[in-house]
C-alpha cells in the first residue's frame, strides 16, 4: 500500500543548524498491517507519520500510496487524497463539541457525500464494534475521555479509508482505557482488513501491534 524511498525531512533550528527529522527513510507498509512506528522522544515518529498522512511535505524522496506518488501532487490533490483515502486518529480527540456522538461520527462521511441512509447504517456499525452504541445521543462533553477517543476512531474508520493513521492515541488515556481501545482498534483492523498505522512509545501499543518500526534519530533502525 505504501512505500517510502530514500526520504527526507529537514527542520532549521536557529540559522546555522539543520535537524534531520527523517534521514533517508525507506521502508513498505503492506496492505492489511497493524503496525507501531516508535522510539524515543524526538526520533521522528510523529513526523513520519504527517509525512504518510499528506500532512506534511518532505524536502526529498518518495512517498508512494496505492500506486500515486504523493510528493508530486498539489495542495488541492493532497486534500482530496486525505479525505478519500486516510482516517487520522490524533491524541487530542478533535471531536466538534456542538455535534452529538452520531453526527461526529458520520461528518466524514457526510463531507464525502454519503446519503443518509447509508451514513445511519455505518454509524450504528462502527459505534457497535467500538462499544459506544448506547451513546450515539450524547455530546462530547458527556463522555468519559477513553469513550471521546473511540468516537474519534469511529469517526476515522466510519468512510472505510485505504489507511488509519493514529498519532499517540493512547497518550491521554489511562492503561485500562489505553488496553480497551486497542482490543478493539485490533478488531476493526481484523474484522474490516483496515491498515493501521500507530506513532506510539506506549509499552501496550508497541506489544499489541503486529510490526514494530523503531526509529533513532531520524532513522530506522529495526522493524
Amino acid at each position: 500500500m505504501i512505500q517510502l524511498k530514500q526520504v527526507h525531512k529537514y527542520f532549521h533550528r536557529d540559522t546555522d543548524k539543520e535537524v534531520h527529522a527523517l534521514d533517508s527513510i525507506s521502508l513498505d507498509i503492506e496492505d492489511g498491517e497493524f503496525s507501531v512506528i516508535t522510539g524515543t522522544s524526538g526520533c521522528g515518529k510523529t513526523t513520519l507519520l504527517n509525512a504518510i498522512g499528506v500532512l506534511d511535505r518532505v524536502d526529498s524522496g518518495e512517498i508512494v500510496i496505492d500506486s500515486e506518488d504523493i510528493t508530486t501532487l498539489d495542495e488541492e490533490q493532497r486534500s482530496a487524497l486525505r479525505l478519500e483515502k486516510i482516517g487520522f486518529v490524533f491524541q487530542a480527540y478533535n471531536l466538534l463539541p456542538v455535534l452529538s456522538v452520531e453526527e461526529n461520527i458520520g461528518f466524514i462521511m457526510r463531507l464525502r457525500g454519503f446519503g443518509e441512509d447509508v451514513i445511519a447504517q455505518r454509524v450504528k456499525e462502527v459505534a457497535g464494534i467500538l462499544e459506544i452504541d448506547n451513546r450515539l445521543k450524547a455530546m462530547p462533553l458527556q463522555l468519559s475521555g477513553g469513550q471521546q477517543q473511540r468516537v474519534a476512531v469511529a469517526r476515522a474508520v466510519a468512510v472505510k479509508p485505504a489507511l488509519v493513521l493514529a498519532d499517540e492515541p493512547t497518550a491521554n488515556l489511562d492503561s485500562k482505557n489505553s488496553e480497551h481501545l486497542m482490543r478493539m482498534m485490533k478488531s476493526l483492523n481484523e474484522i474490516e482488513k483496515t491498515t493501521i498505522v500507530f506513532a506510539s512509545h506506549d509499552d501496550y501499543v508497541v506489544e499489541l501491534s503486529r510490526r514494530q518500526i523503531i526509529l533513532r534519530d531520524g532513522h530506522v533502525v529495526s522493524q
